[in-house]
C-alpha cells in the first residue's frame, strides 16, 4: 500500500496541492527548482506533474518528479494516449522503483487529428482497472472530473455514471477540472452524493492572471461556465491592444491585479463549502499561486 494516502488525509482535514509541468525551454528548467521550493514553502501535501500524450515527455516528467520528490510527495499524471499494456506496466513499475506511489489516471486529450486513444486503453476507467489488477494497492489513484460535465459527454448524468465506475474500479479520490461557477459545483456535488460517489474531492483552481489563459481553458478545453463576476473581470480589461495590435502593458497588469483578487475570493468561497482539498494549477508560476494564497489569507 502507498505509504502516504491523500484520500485518508482528505477525510481528516483539508489538503493543499499544486500542479506543475515539464518546462519546454532551457530557461524554464533553470527556474523550476526555485518554483518548486517556493511552492513547498506552503507545505503542500503533494505536487503533481503532467505527462505528455503517449508518454512523449516521460523522461522530462520523471526528471520533474525527482525534483519534487526531494522536497515533498510527488504524484504523476498518466494518460491512455497510445498506451500499450506492457509499456504501462513497465513505466509504472519504474515509478514504484523511484518512490512514486501516486498517479492521476487520465484518458488524455486526443492529439490533433485523432478520434481515439490509439492504444489498448479507451477510457481512464480502463487504466484505473489495469493499475489495480496489476499493482493492487501499491498506487493511490486519483481520477479527473469536470463539475460542468466533460466536453465530449452526452449528458452530465452520463458523465457522473462514468465517475462512479472509476470509483468502483478502485479510484481513491477526485481532482476536478477548473470550475469558476460555485453554484454549478454545489449542484454537481449533490448529484455525486445521490450517485453514491463517496471518494474525496480535490478542487482544481487555476488562478486568473491573463485573458488568453481564461479564454483558452474555459472555451477551448473545458467548456467551463463563466459566472458574472469573472465575466466582469474579462469585460473591464477586454481592450488590451492598441490600434496597431500591440499589447498595452497597463491593461495586462490591471487584468492580473483584478484576476488575482477574484481568484483569492474564489478560493475563500470554496473553503467555506467545506471541501476536501484545494489543488492549484500553478502553471510553473509560483508567484501567481503565492499571490492568491496570501491575498486569500490562507494559512497552512
Amino acid at each position: 500500500m502507498a505509504a502516504i494516502r491523500f484520500s485518508d488525509r482528505m477525510r481528516e482535514r483539508m489538503t493543499l496541492s499544486f500542479e506543475v509541468f515539464p518546462p519546454k525551454t532551457e530557461a524554464g528548467w533553470k527556474k523550476l527548482p526555485g518554483v518548486i521550493d517556493d511552492l513547498v514553502s506552503f507545505h503542500p501535501d503533494y505536487i503533481s506533474c503532467t505527462y505528455g500524450a503517449g508518454g512523449s515527455n516521460v523522461g522530462m516528467n520523471e526528471a520533474v518528479l525527482q525534483l519534487i520528490g526531494k522536497k515533498v510527495t510527488a504524484c504523476t499524471h498518466f494518460t491512455c494516449i497510445a498506451a500499450r499494456k506492457e509499456s504501462v506496466r513497465e513505466q509504472l513499475s519504474r515509478y514504484l522503483e523511484e518512490g512514486i506511489e501516486h498517479v492521476l489516471a487520465l484518458r488524455g486529450d486526443y492529439p490533433r487529428g485523432w478520434s481515439e486513444t490509439g492504444g489498448e486503453f479507451d477510457h481512464a476507467s480502463d487504466l484505473v482497472h489495469f493499475i489495480r489488477e496489476e499493482f493492487g494497492d501499491r498506487f493511490e489513484i486519483a481520477v479527473a472530473a469536470a463539475p460542468g460535465g466533460h466536453v465530449e459527454c452526452r449528458s452530465e448524468d452520463e458523465d457522473i455514471s462514468f465517475l462512479r465506475l472509476k470509483q468502483d474500479l478502485g479510484a481513491d479520490y477526485i481532482i476536478t477540472q477548473l470550475c469558476y461557477d460555485l453554484e454549478q459545483f454545489k449542484v454537481w456535488r449533490e448529484k455525486l452524493d445521490k450517485a453514491g460517489i463517496t471518494i474525496p474531492i480535490d478542487v482544481g483552481i487555476m488562478p486568473v492572471t491573463t485573458k488568453h489563459g481564461v479564454m483558452t481553458q474555459c472555451f477551448s478545453h473545458n467548456a467551463c461556465a463563466v459566472p458574472r463576476d469573472l465575466a466582469l473581470v474579462l469585460t473591464h480589461h477586454w481592450f488590451d491592444k492598441d490600434p496597431d495590435g500591440n499589447e498595452i502593458p497597463e491593461v495586462k497588469a490591471a487584468f492580473r491585479e483584478e484576476g488575482l483578487n477574484y481568484s483569492a475570493d474564489l478560493l475563500n468561497r470554496y473553503l467555506k463549502l467545506g471541501i476536501h482539498g484545494i489543488h492549484l494549477y500553478a502553471l510553473n508560476r509560483s508567484s501567481d499561486v503565492r499571490e492568491v494564497l496570501e491575498r486569500s489569507g490562507f494559512h497552512v
